[in-house]
Parts: C-alpha cells; sequence; structure tokens
C-alpha cells in the first residue's frame, strides 16, 4: 500500500481517543514497570530475598497485562465500523504525534503493535498499520529527572580511591558496609592490575550508570574507567555477607565475565529507567558484540527486545539466501526444531502429536515455557523468544522440512501463496548439543575437552537444582554448549519444581523372582525420582563415566538430592555466583567447576 493512502489531514477525533487510550495504556505499564524496579533496592536493603523473587516473576506478566486491558478498553468503547483501514492509519499517525518528546518512544510503538495485532488481521502487520519500522529516533534522549543516566568521576584531585568510594556510597544504600574502605583498596587493586590506572592521562574518569542493577541477591554498579584513548568496562557486585552487613564482592574486568553477567541465559536485571535507551547505548559501550535485542531483554523489556530481534531477523532475511532446514542431531519427541544455517537461532515448534511413552499435551508444553520465563535461569536455562503468526518464504523452505512440519505439526502451519505462515513457535540461540559436543571430543582423542563438557554437565545440573528446577529429562541430547563452553539446558517440557519430585531409594528385591522382573516390582508414583537409575542412561560410555564419577558422583545418590530439597522447603534462597569464584575478595574458593578454564566448544571466545 502507498504512502498516498494515509489522509491528507488528522480530522477524526476517534482517531486521536483511540490514539491516546493507547498511550495511556502504555504509560501506566512502564510506570508499574518502573515502581517494581525501585522496589528492588528496598528488597536488596532488607534481604527480601523470596519477596523480591515474586516481584521479578510478577513484573514479567505487567506488559500483557496492560495490553490487553487497552484491548478491552477499545472493544468496549468502539465499534468495529470506528476501526475501519481509513481510521486505523490515522490513529498511528495521531500516535506518532503524541510521541514527541516522550522518554520511552521506542516501547510506546512497540506496545501500539501488541495492541494492534490483537485487533487487526495478519494481514495488516505492515507499516502503514504498525510500526514495521521504528519512526521517533531514541538518540540523545536524556533524563529530565536531577540524576543524569550516567554520572561522571574525576579521580586526578582526590586519587584513585576516593573516586571509587564516592562511586559506591553516592547510591546511599540503607545498610551499613562491613568493611567500606578494605573493598575500596580490593578494587582498586583490582582495576589498577587491570586497566593501568596508576598511569594516569588527563582525561581520566569513571562514568557509572546512576541506578543499581539488581538480580537475585545480589546489586551491580555499572560503569567504564577513561583513560586515554581507552575505555575499560567494569561492573562491581554488591551482596550481603554472613552478618547482614554489605560488601563489595569483587570487580568484573574481564569482557568474557561482564558478557556472562549479562547472558541470555540469566534472569532479567531490575533497575530503573526513565529513558531505557539511554541505559542500552551505555550497555553496549561495555558488549559490544551483544546486539541492541538483546540488552532490552536483558533489562527486563522483552517485547521491546522481541520487536529489535524480529527485524534484525527479516534484515538477515532479505540479505541471505541459504534454505531452512531441519537442524542437525537427534530428532526430539515433542519439539520440530529447525535453522537457518547463516542465522545463529534456531526455530521450535510444538508437534501435534507425540510417540509413546511420551504423556503431554501442547498447553502442557507451553505452561513450562512460560515457567522458565517467570524462574531465575541461574544462567543454566536458554531466554526463549515466543512468537505467533511468523510469515516465512516457502521457496526457501527444503522439500525434507516442508514434509516434516506437514507430517508431525500440520495444525500450526499455513501455507498462503509464496509464503508459510507459522501459527506458533520459539526462537533460541543456537548451541551445540551436548552429546554431539562429547562425541566430537571422544573422536578427536581431547581428553580435556571431554572432561570439560562432563564436569560442565553435572555442574548445570547443580545451578538448575540450586534454583528449584529437576531437569527431568537429562540425556545429554537435552542440554547444549554455548560459545563460551558453559552447558545449558533448553529442553523444558518435562521440568519441574524439584519440592514437587518425591527422591527416592530403588527398594531391595524381596527374592530372586522379583530382581530377574523385567517390570519394577515395587510401586512407582508419578512425582518419583530414583537417582541411582541416572547411570544406566547417562554412563555407559566408560571415558564419561570415569570423569563424572571423579566430579559428580553425588548426582547419583539420593541424599544429595532431598538435602537440596530440604534447603528449599526451609525457604533458603541458595547464592548462585554469575561470576567465577576465584575472583571474590573475600570467599576465594575454586571449585572443580573452576580449575580449569572453560574451552569453548569451536573457535575462539565470543560473548555469550
Amino acid at each position: 500500500m502507498t504512502q498516498v493512502a494515509f489522509p491528507k489531514l488528522l480530522s477524526s477525533q476517534i482517531a486521536f481517543d483511540i490514539a491516546r487510550t493507547i498511550l495511556d495504556g502504555f504509560d501506566k505499564h512502564y510506570r508499574l514497570f518502573r515502581e517494581a524496579s525501585q522496589a528492588a533496592k528496598r528488597h536488596f536493603e532488607t534481604a527480601s530475598w523470596p519477596v523480591a523473587q515474586r516481584a521479578a516473576r510478577e513484573r514479567i506478566d505487567y506488559y500483557d497485562q496492560r495490553v490487553q486491558e487497552a484491548v478491552q478498553a477499545l472493544e468496549d468503547d468502539y465499534a468495529p465500523d470506528d476501526l475501519a483501514d481509513h481510521v486505523w492509519r490515522e490513529i498511528k499517525l495521531h500516535y506518532i504525534g503524541l510521541l514527541s518528546g516522550h522518554k520511552q518512544p521506542e516501547l510506546a510503538e512497540t506496545f501500539f503493535n501488541s495492541v494492534s495485532c490483537h485487533i487487526l488481521h495478519r494481514t495488516y502487520y505492515h507499516n502503514d498499520f504498525i510500526f514495521v519500522r521504528p519512526v521517533i529516533s531514541t538518540e540523545y534522549i536524556d533524563t529530565d529527572e536531577p540524576l543524569p543516566t550516567y554520572r561522571v568521576v574525576y579521580p586526578a584531585s582526590d586519587g584513585l580511591r576516593v573516586a571509587l568510594k564516592r562511586i559506591v556510597t553516592h547510591f546511599q544504600l540503607a545498610r551499613p558496609f562491613a568493611a567500606l574502605d578494605r573493598d575500596v583498596a580490593l578494587v582498586e587493586a583490582r582495576m589498577v592490575q587491570a586497566f593501568g590506572l596508576d598511569k594516569a592521562e588527563p582525561n581520566q574518569q569513571f562514568h557509572v550508570l546512576s541506578n543499581l542493577f539488581f538480580r537475585n541477591k545480589g546489586a551491580y554498579i555499572v560503569g567504564r574507567a577513561v583513560n586515554g584513548a581507552r575505555d575499560y568496562p567494569f561492573v562491581i557486585p554488591v551482596l550481603h555477607d554472613q552478618n547482614g552487613e554489605l560488601v563489595l564482592d569483587a570487580v568484573l574486568t574481564d569482557h568474557e565475565q561482564i558478557a556472562i553477567l549479562f547472558s541470555f541465559t540469566r534472569a532479567y536485571f531490575l533497575v530503573d529507567m526513565e529513558v531505557p535507551s539511554a541505559y542500552v547505548q551505555f550497555l553496549r559501550s561495555l558488549l559490544t558484540r551483544k546486539p541492541k535485542s538483546e540488552i532490552y531483554t536483558l533489562l527486563g523489556l522483552q517485547k521491546q527486545g522481541k520487536t529489535l530481534f524480529y527485524r534484525d531477523y527479516l534484515q538477515h532475511l532479505k540479505h541471505s539466501s541459504d534454505r531452512f532446514r531441519s537442524a542437525p542431531g537427534i530428532r526430539g519427541l515433542v519439539m520440530l526444531v529447525f535453522e537457518l544455517p547463516s542465522f545463529p537461532y534456531v526455530f521450535k515448534v510444538i508437534k501435534d502429536f507425540y510417540p509413546a511413552p511420551k504423556e503431554t499435551t501442547r498447553a502442557q508444553v507451553k505452561e513450562k515455557y512460560l515457567l522458565v520465563k517467570h524462574h531465575d535461569r541461574v544462567g543454566r536455562m536458554a531466554d526463549t523468544l515466543e512468537y505467533s503468526d511468523v510469515a516465512f518464504p516457502l521457496a526457501r523452505f527444503s522439500e525434507e522440512l516442508l514434509s516434516e512440519l506437514r507430517h508431525h505439526a500440520p495444525s500450526l502451519i499455513e501455507i498462503e501463496g509464496e509464503r508459510i505462515i507459522v501459527k506458533h513457535l520459539y526462537i533460541e540461540r543456537r548451541m551445540v548439543p551436548l552429546n554431539m559436543y562429547l562425541l566430537d571430543a571422544e573422536k578427536a582423542g581431547d581428553a580435556a575437552r571431554l572432561e570439560h563438557g562432563v564436569r560442565e554437565y553435572g555442574n548445570a545440573i547443580r545451578d538448575l537444582v540450586a534454583a528449584n528446577i529437576f531437569p527431568g529429562d537429562m540425556l545429554y541430547k537435552n542440554f547444549g554448549v554455548t560459545r563460551q563452553g558453559r552447558v545449558v539446558f533448553y529442553d523444558y517440557d518435562e521440568i519441574d519444581y524439584l519440592t514437587d519430585c518425591v527422591f527416592r531409594d530403588i527398594p531391595e528385591a524381596r527374592n530372586e523372582e522379583e530382581e530377574m522382573a523385567a517390570e519394577p516390582w515395587y510401586p512407582i508414583g508419578k512425582h518419583d525420582v530414583f537417582p541411582e537409575q541416572f547411570g544406566r542412561f547417562l554412563l555407559g560410555n566408560a571415558k564419561i563415566r570415569h570423569h563424572f564419577m571423579q566430579h559428580h558422583a553425588d548426582l547419583l545418590t539420593r541424599a544429595w538430592w532431598q538435602a537440596h530439597k530440604d534447603r528449599i522447603l526451609a525457604g533458603e534462597v541458595h547464592d548462585i555466583f554469575p561470576y567465577p569464584q576465584h575472583i571474590r575478595f573475600h570467599h576465594p574458593i575454586t571449585t572443580p567447576a573452576q580449575s580449569i578454564k572453560p574451552a569453548p566448544p569451536f573457535g575462539e571466545p565470543k560473548n555469550e
């Protein structure tokens, strides 16, 4: 549809009122979003960890709730004739006008799209009616609040240590530090060692984001040091010690460590931002390989992340020519997975039917993925992007893939001319399946890589358990290896809360007949788990078994699992550090997992 289809004059009062209603809905959403982010500081100060966890989960639903409210308001107040094509074009133009001077215009555009896509048919999903392309620039927007987006601190007059102490005390946390001068001295020493800040250039300065980043039991100071022609990113975690006082736990100065902190496998941060685009721009200077879509997502702005990701995907699709194909690896029983080889993500579709013994439904699988979205992923569960009515170029699909889709998920595909519409799918960062990683390591005779994979596999399970997650199906094919060599779980259809599981030892057989029986002679409940059986499915390979028993033999015992279940039931929130133990100032514990630097599966290390 051409530009001339737009009205020359904005004459519809209805169009203006609808635009105003949609923007009011967004403004309500972002006000509540900020309130939740501001409350995170209070939860941290009072060590109210269960409250903080609940608030973080609830914030995830704010967006969809406000979208539904806006849709309901439009449906209640306006007749279908009021929403004719020419009116909707004018609605968009009025909306653009209302965004002049707005502090979150890019988020407001995405909110408009979300509301519109609930009302309009997918044939209207183009730039005449929704924001396929952004209209309002976010460059150079800054806050009108007393605090700027980031503060600048100059060490020249008082020295590095005083400057660093000023940075920390600026946040005015309502809880005393155990030994602030001691911790600041440790931060200074580490920064001097990493950045050479003792050799001060005339422009030496610190840029520090004005608000803390909160997640789990930690608060994070995020900034960069400028010295000469170089910028040096840093993050300072602030934690509670055993006495309830605050400590500076470490300083992250390595790009890889900072990338892992801001990984797609972790829960979203809570940080108060009047101008999110300014925070994103700052973070991109620290995380140069991360796309803007991931940075918006890690800040809890998942819908904006989805919008930007989809724009990037369309751009990639336009400038590539390879074909979609079934993803390599063992075929799953529940999900059909396909990929575009040139694009670093995979597309996952829930099948229409599942062979025995798999017992589940599409609704149950979607519930599991939603559980993961709301849960602390502790660096061990991949974030997923969920989309509906995604159009793909039919000519780019291999015949094999089309055949698989028609056979396994016919209810989810629709052919429209030269397009194939997939009605529901998940998109996930591509990883090397752990079973293929281990096989390649064994074939290459790479004992260190094999040990690393097995060790990381056990560590992934330990971290999931600490977060009250039982993986369900623990086969290696359900885990992937990231570009940084971390093992991550990604098959969610059988996950459960650890606290819902019943861990049992296999009872001794009462006689030889029971012992030789093909079927268990003892009753098994729906949630019963027998850890000693894990080895039967996981440790058939002698080399893998050797490494597993060396590092993770306790995972085969009921006592280990039960102890963690009891801990969670007692209300304990476990500490899971998104950075290596050996860089911590006061707890320099080296675990087996950190004794050897993780090796990436292929090529040079890259941002996760």
